[in-house]
């Protein structure tokens, strides 16, 4: 079993935090039901429509000059209902809608799969802060459901 699919934004990250930053080392938001509305096993880049409020969530993460990213469980396809290129090109739209992101991290492992990066594991949130840089510990996570909640606990 391979660990998450790493998408590294088309900027670079911005420079490692300072540590007597009251501010967060970087935000993290989940993908569905959260920045995009929840269609399920969504590959259809033409299927995805802003959550409201999105684009202000995450221009003002921006605006504060906090590196944002994505984490999102994609069980699609393990269930073989997506492929990487489908979540690709889902991830490409979103990107067109919200601006780039500096990093996604994508678990495309099934529930029964074991696997340490599905959400509520703290895999996904772990592998995002070691690409940019950033302690887990200074980084919040906004989601929608409680794994979401349960991985940045962890």
């Amino acid at each position: 079993m391979t660990g998450p699919w790493l998408f590294d934004g088309p900027v670079p990250p911005p420079p490692r935090y300072d540590a007597d930053d009251s501010l967060p080392a970087a935000v993290l938001f989940d993908r569905d039901g959260t920045l995009v509305t929840d269609v399920p096993y969504n590959g259809d880049p033409e299927r995805v429509a802003l959550m409201p409020s999105a684009r202000e969530a995450v221009d003002a993460v921006r605006t504060a000059g906090i590196p944002a990213g994505v984490v999102s469980n994609q069980s699609g396809v393990a269930r073989g209902l997506l492929t990487r290129p489908q979540v690709e090109a889902v991830r490409r739209r979103v990107e067109e809608l919200l601006g780039p992101f500096a990093v996604w991290a994508v678990c495309p492992h099934g529930p029964g799969d074991g696997c340490g990066c599905r959400k509520p594991a703290p895999g996904l949130v772990l592998a995002a802060c070691r690409r940019l840089g950033v302690p887990a510990g200074r980084t919040a996570l906004i989601g929608d459901i409680g794994a979401d909640m349960e991985a940045a606990r962890a």
